[in-house]
């Protein structure tokens, strides 16, 4: 006896595999369709990281004028400090770093913090008393962070 299909059962086959082809072509357009919404995802942080670390290449040369008005407000005697044109010397630093903050870009914790040499560039040891071995005890130059990449690192002095 002849052992080919019936002719209910060849076009069951040919649905069974072209569901099956179907269903092929579908999973692998749902995962180009991933693929792509991933790199599309991946390309827009790149774009952002590229601008955002473009600006703050830009900030940086200014980062030295921050710094000297930081240093400066620290060396104001105590009698001036009422006087109107300190205070506007006090606010134009502290504006200078309202925007850097907004800008994504903060200053990196020194005095009192422990020496980290991914952040903080140690320029001299000094042996101070009550203070912990390898404790922060003055800020050179300020170092500054844009999210967790280090701009600049802090110039410090450290407890031996």
């Amino acid at each position: 006896m002849d052992q080919t299909p019936t002719t209910d059962q060849a076009p069951l086959d040919k649905l069974t595999r072209l569901e099956q082809q179907a269903k092929e072509h579908l999973e692998g357009w749902q995962r180009a369709k991933a693929d792509y919404l991933n790199l599309k995802r991946q390309s827009e942080k790149e774009k952002q990281e590229i601008a955002q670390y473009a600006q703050a290449g830009a900030v940086l040369q200014f980062l030295p004028i921050y710094d000297n008005l930081k240093r400066a407000e620290q060396h104001i005697p105590a009698e001036y400090l009422s006087q109107e044109w300190v205070k506007g010397v006090i606010h134009i630093q502290k504006q200078f770093e309202d925007t850097l903050k907004a800008m994504g870009i903060v200053p990196i914790a020194t005095v009192g913090q422990p020496f980290d040499p991914n952040q903080h560039h140690a320029v001299q040891k000094v042996k101070q008393d009550g203070a912990q071995p390898g404790t922060i005890v003055q800020e050179v130059k300020s170092g500054f962070m844009i999210g967790e990449r280090v701009l600049e690192p802090a110039q410090v002095v450290v407890a031996e």
